[in-house]
Parts: structure tokens; sequence; C-alpha cells
């Protein structure tokens, strides 16, 4: 804890205790501390309200208690604080609203409240401060319009970074937004912010980033975004933008790295807009109603790492050229009408930094060589940097940009991607032939899956090298022989699938598959060893108290034949149960319980 003695030494001017495990509350007697000019507590453990103390603090210009489990409300007495020009109380757990007059910090440099959960309107005051340079409300429950930025006639014009994300803030955006001439970051997403986007704002010639995402916004593609220069990340993913994506986004060649305009109603061709896009990093246009051609301008972009454009309506041929990308990390064509081989003769196959690649749901047709993931290089070992979240150039990331999946046989929507994760789905397509030998170099996969598809052949046994597998689904193919016994040895197999094929043969016993639901082996009469797996598929329901008599009567029929037959030696035996069965009608319950032990397996339509 920190020593309520600390009080004491009236002459200090820098107190510097964060990045330690610091516990109880922060001691009243810190606001004897008249001639402190720095107060740095933040990445610890420190609980209880903010002192009023502290608004003794007249000389102090760093503020900083982020990270840490403080409550309560912000103490009037911080408004006296009117030197400060750095306050950040970020991440902690404070409620309630803000103080309604905080112009008095006249030097405020840096404001950031963000990751608590404060409420109700944003004081207007804060942006009457003509010194503010970066303001962080983000990840709070602030409410209504942002009437804070309409005070155009006293409005901060040096700032360069706004962050409002993932509050309940509506309306629309007002035209004095576009008063922020330094503006470089402007964050809005995860809000109800509706209606269009100004005109005004082609106004902020040095916005870098802009964030407008989940939101409510209608209307067409803003073409002046075309003239922001400096842009170099955009998304706009998640609101009710329709019609065309303008040709005019070619003229950010030179700054744009990342593209993200998913989940809208944008429709018509994606055009061919990255000529000289060298810088170009990320692609999202998934969830559209996009059509026509892959845009083989993408060819052109160097530092390509990320592209999906799943749910569209793309109709071409694989785009293979992009395996001559060096950096392309991961490649989603996922429900759309690509279709043809993925593989002929003579063809570059690549792909050497892919780690995550979805082809499902298409028309792909054609055998995969023996040799097809060689070149896989990034898919079949891990590295120590593969444990951090994907990185994008400089100090964007994907870390808020979803991805959606196939895991473990349910849709599942990635909010982050990890540089450990990697998969393969090629399901709901016509690829034929063997499974390549050469998927058992993949050792890094976590997620494969094959289903749907006209494989033949056996399941390779060197599938067992992919030790860090934890979903494999082969379902609705035509593959034959058995399961190899070494794949109960993985581990972290946790979901696995062979229902709808010709396989024969035990299941492993090992305790991955003994914990699989019956329907992972449906439809594979040759497969046996499933007593346990299947107990409840094939156990007869409980037979109502008139059939249980019925039934009562016929077994104690059947044992007083069986009983005499004993008795007359086994000829008789014989000839006399086999006549009771078959005047008795009972042949059925007869084979159940005296027949060969075959597996009944429920199917189902495919």
């Amino acid at each position: 804890e920190i020593p309520i003695s600390i009080g004491n030494l009236n002459q200090l001017r820098y107190l510097r205790l964060g990045y330690n495990d610091l516990t109880g509350e922060i001691p009243s007697a810190l606001g004897n501390l008249s001639l402190l000019l720095n107060l740095e507590l933040r990445y610890n453990h420190l609980e209880g309200e903010i002192p009023t103390s502290i608004g003794n603090l007249k000389e102090l210009r760093y503020f900083s208690l982020g990270y840490n489990k403080l409550c309560g409300k912000i103490p009037i007495s911080v408004t006296n604080l009117t030197k400060l020009s750095y306050f950040d109380i970020g991440s902690n757990n404070f409620t309630s609203t803000l103080p309604s007059n905080m112009s008095g910090f006249h030097n405020l440099e840096m404001f950031d409240i963000s990751e608590n959960s404060f409420h109700g309107p944003f004081p207007n005051s804060l942006f009457s401060i003509p010194s503010l340079l970066e303001v962080n409300l983000g990840k709070n429950h602030f409410t209504g319009p942002i009437q804070f930025v309409k005070n155009t006639s006293s409005l901060s014009s040096e700032l360069n970074y706004l962050y409002l994300s993932h509050n309940t803030f509506n309306g629309l955006i007002p035209e004095s937004m576009s008063k922020f001439l330094d503006l470089e970051e402007l964050r809005l997403s995860h809000n109800n912010f509706s209606g269009a986007i100004p005109c005004s704002i082609w106004r902020l010639g040095s916005l870098i980033l802009m964030d407008l995402s989940s939101n409510y916004f209608r209307g067409s593609f803003p073409h002046w975004i075309c003239d922001l220069k400096r842009l170099s990340y955009l998304d706009l993913s998640k609101n009710f933008f329709s019609g065309s994506i303008p040709q005019c986004l070619s003229n950010l060649n030179g700054s744009l790295t990342e593209l993200f305009l998913e989940n809208n109603k944008f429709n018509g061709t994606l055009p061919n807009i990255f000529v000289n896009a060298t810088k170009f990093a990320s692609l999202d246009v998934s969830h559209n109603n996009l059509e026509g051609k892959f845009p083989k301008s993408l060819l052109n972009c160097k530092s390509l790492r990320f592209v999906n454009v799943e749910g569209n309506i793309i109709k071409d041929k694989f785009p293979s050229w992009l395996g001559s990308l060096p950096s392309l990390q991961v490649l989603i064509l996922r429900s759309n009408e690509f279709y043809g081989p993925l593989y002929h003769d003579r063809m570059y196959i690549g792909f050497q930094s892919l780690r995550i690649i979805d082809i499902s749901d298409n028309d792909f047709t054609g055998t995969l060589p023996h040799y097809y993931f060689f070149s896989w290089r990034a898919m079949t070992t891990l590295t120590e940097e593969f444990g951090e979240y994907m990185e994008t150039l400089a100090h964007l990331s994907f870390m808020y940009q979803s991805m959606e999946m196939v895991d473990k046989g349910v849709e599942t929507t990635f909010e982050r991607i990890r540089k450990d994760f990697i998969s393969i789905d090629f399901s709901g397509n016509r690829i034929y032939g063997k499974i390549p030998e050469s998927i058992s170099f993949m050792k890094g996969l976590h997620l494969l899956n094959l289903s749907g598809n006209a494989f033949t052949g056996g399941i390779p046994q060197a599938l067992a090298n992919l030790t860090n597998l934890e979903t494999l689904d082969l379902s609705s193919n035509k593959l034959s022989g058995q399961i190899p016994q070494d794949l109960g040895n993985l581990s972290f197999l946790s979901y696995m699938n062979f229902s709808h094929n010709f396989l024969q043969g035990p299941v492993p016993r090992s305790t991955q598959f003994q914990r699989q639901n019956c329907s992972s082996f449906l439809d594979n009469p040759g497969l046996y060893g499933l007593e346990e797996i299947c107990q409840e598929s094939h156990v007869p329901s409980s037979p109502t108290s008139h059939q249980s008599e019925e039934l009562s009567e016929a077994e104690e029929k059947m044992f007083s034949w069986i009983a005499a037959a004993i008795a007359f030696g086994p000829g008789l035996f014989c000839g006399l149960v086999m006549g009771h069965i078959f005047t008795s009608h009972n042949q059925e319950w007869f084979t159940e319980k005296f027949g060969p032990r075959k597996m009944r397996v429920v199917t189902s339509a495919r």
C-alpha cells in the first residue's frame, strides 16, 4: 500500500509509482504535497475513490491513475487543478456522470477517461479548452447527441485525436466537426449515430484514421473521402451504406493501408483501385452484394496481408496469382461464386506467409497434387511472435476486425485474430481425388475442414503429425479405409467429424474419440466400436407399462421353452425354440437378444 506518511514529503515534486503491485486506497495525505507536479499511479491494483484532497495539488501538471480498480465519482475538487495538462483515469471502475463545468482545465492537452462506466450526456465545457489535443471517452455509457462538438465559437482547433467509440451516442454528426482542422484520428465506432456523414468533413485534410463502423449511417459512399490525401485507415463497416464503391479511392493509393467496408449494402463490382497501392495491407468487403471479377490489381499490393470478400456474388476463378504476394496471411473467399480448379499444370502455388484460408461454399473443382501444400511455409512451424495479435503497419491493428468461420462445427465470429491461429477450410466445394499427403507438414494447423467435397481414398496416416490440431472435419466425402488409430494421440483434438463417407474398421479408443457426438460417425456402415459413443442413439426407448407386461410374458414363455429344450437335448431345443419364435411372431425379439451384435446408427438426410 501507499503509506500515509508519504504526505510528510512536502517538498516532493514527482511521484511515479506506476507499474507496481500497489494495493489499497489512495491516501488522502497525498493532498499535502502542495508542490507536486507529476503523480503517476497507473498499472497497479488501487481501489476506492479518488480522495477530495487531490484538489489541493494546485501545481499538478501530470495526473495518471489508469489501469487500477478505482471507483465512485470524480470529485468536484479535481476541477481546481487548473495547471493540469495530462489527465488519465482510463480503465478503472468509475461510475456516475462527469462534473458539468470542466472549463477550468485551462492548460489541458490530454483527457482520457476510457473504459469506465460513466454515463449521461458528456459536458460541453471540455471542448471550450483551446489547448486540448487528445480526448478519449471510449468504452463508457455516454448517451445523447454529441452536442459538445456543436460549440463552434470556442472549439479546440488543435484537437488531433477524438475517440468516442463504444458508447451510445446518437443522432447526426454535426457539421461543426469539420472545425477540427488538425484532427488526425476520428473514432466514432459502436454507437447509434445515423443519417449521412456531412460533406464538410472533407475539410479534415489531416485525417490519418477514420473509424465510423457499427453505427446506422446510410447513403452512398462519401466521395469526398477520396480527397483525404493522408488517410491510411478507413473503416465504414457494419452500417447501411449502399451503391457502388467509387473508383476515386485509387486517389489514396499513396497513403491507404486498411479498407474495411464489410456488412453494408454495397453493390456493383469491386473496382480495380489498387494499381499503385504498394502500402495497402488489409481489405474487407465481406457481406455486401458485390459481383463481377476479383480485382487483379491487388497483385500490385506487395504489403497485402488480409483479404476478406466473404458473402458476395463474385464470380471468378481461384486467384492463384495472390500466391506471389510475400506477406499475405489471411485469404477468405467464402460464400461466393468462385469456380474452377484450385490447381493446374505449371501453376505457381506460393502462399508462403498464409496462415488462414477459407474458400468454403463456392464451386471449386479438380484435384490437388500431393505436393500442393509444400510451399505454405507459415503453417509448418510456430515461432514466439505468433503468440501476439496480428498487427498491421505502424500503430494500426486488426484487433477489432472480425472474421467468421465454422469452428468445431459452429459458425463462429472471431473478433480478434491471433497469429498462432492457423486454419484451412475448403469445405462445400467439388474437389475430388486424394487428400494431399503434404497436408501433414502443416504442423501449426488448428483447424482443417475438407467436408462437403468428393475426396476419395484413405485418410492420410500422416494427419497424426498435426499435433496442434483442434478441429478436423472430413464429413460428406467419399473417403474409404480406416480411421488412422494414431489420430487418437492428438491431445488438442476436441472436434472431429467423419460422417457420410465409406469408412470401415474400428474407431480409435482414445478419450478424444470417445467424447465425440455419435453424429460425427453417421453413415459409415463399416465402422464399429461405437457402443459407448452412440449409446444413447441405439438404446430403445422405454416401453409403456402395457408393452412391458407383454414383453415380460413373452420372455417368460421363451425361457420356459429354453428350459424344456435343455432337458430334451440340443436337437429338440433348436426345434422347439425356433418353432415357438416363428409361431408367436417374436422373430425381431430373438434377433435383438441373440443375433449378431451389429451397431445400429441413425442416419440423417444429407
